[in-house]
């Protein structure tokens, strides 16, 4: 192992962990709350069966304006609102914040484009017999789209990764931010090679597993 890796071994280990506690509560947002998002976008789009211009508008909106925002800057205005929510606008736990935010919109946008693979006939057949919207969306939806969700998601995630390296500014650490800190300002190129090498490995690992996940749902 280089000297250096050996050197800063602990705080490698540390920036590690705090990129996969960022990536990992922004993940939990896209799912639990971008998913439905982005199924609401699906069911209340115009020529669905649940057709809703209202609620398509106005949620339609806050994605893309949530989406529209340099990352940077959400960062920074979202302060005040992070400041509010857990306590601190500083911190690993903080960066969470607007990281979730920009998952759920990011995710929904994705989430609603693979719904919209999905065969009308679907829909039809689903509707004609009688399914209800929790079947309909359960049993017909999602099962039809998997592949493509599961796609979206690491899509997502590989972006969420990105994104985390710009927390340094709110003083979330991660693998980013510990390559400019200790790398580039204080002039150790080597080292911060050794952490975008490690950051191209991370992605290429979920890229290799989301892809082959897709795959091997996929029954079409």
């Amino acid at each position: 192992m280089p000297e250096v890796l050996v050197q800063y071994q602990a705080e490698i280990w540390q920036a590690i962990g705090e990129t996969f506690i960022m990536v990992g509560v922004s993940i939990l947002a896209a799912i639990l709350i971008g998913l439905p998002v982005g199924t609401l976008l699906y069911l209340c789009r115009r020529g669905q069966a649940f057709e809703n211009q209202v609620v398509f508008s106005v949620v339609n909106l806050l994605v893309n304006v949530v989406r529209s925002f340099p990352f940077l800057l959400l960062v920074v205005f979202l302060i005040p609102f992070t400041r509010l929510l857990i306590g601190t606008a500083i911190g690993t736990a903080a960066a969470t914040v607007p990281l979730s935010i920009i998952a759920i919109a990011h995710y929904s946008r994705l989430v609603e484009q693979a719904l919209l693979d999905v065969p009308k006939g679907v829909m039809e057949a689903a509707i004609s017999m009688g399914a209800s919207l929790k079947e309909l969306i359960f049993k017909f939806l999602y099962v039809e789209a998997r592949s493509g969700l599961v796609l979206g998601l690491t899509t997502s995630i590989i972006s969420f990764i990105s994104y985390s390296t710009i927390m340094g500014v709110v003083g979330g650490g991660g693998i980013g931010d510990f390559a400019i800190r200790y790398g580039y300002q204080q002039f150790k190129t080597d080292l911060m090679i050794y952490m975008i090498v490690i950051m191209i490995i991370l992605v290429q690992l979920i890229q290799f597993t989301g892809t082959s996940v897709s795959r091997w749902i996929d029954k079409r």
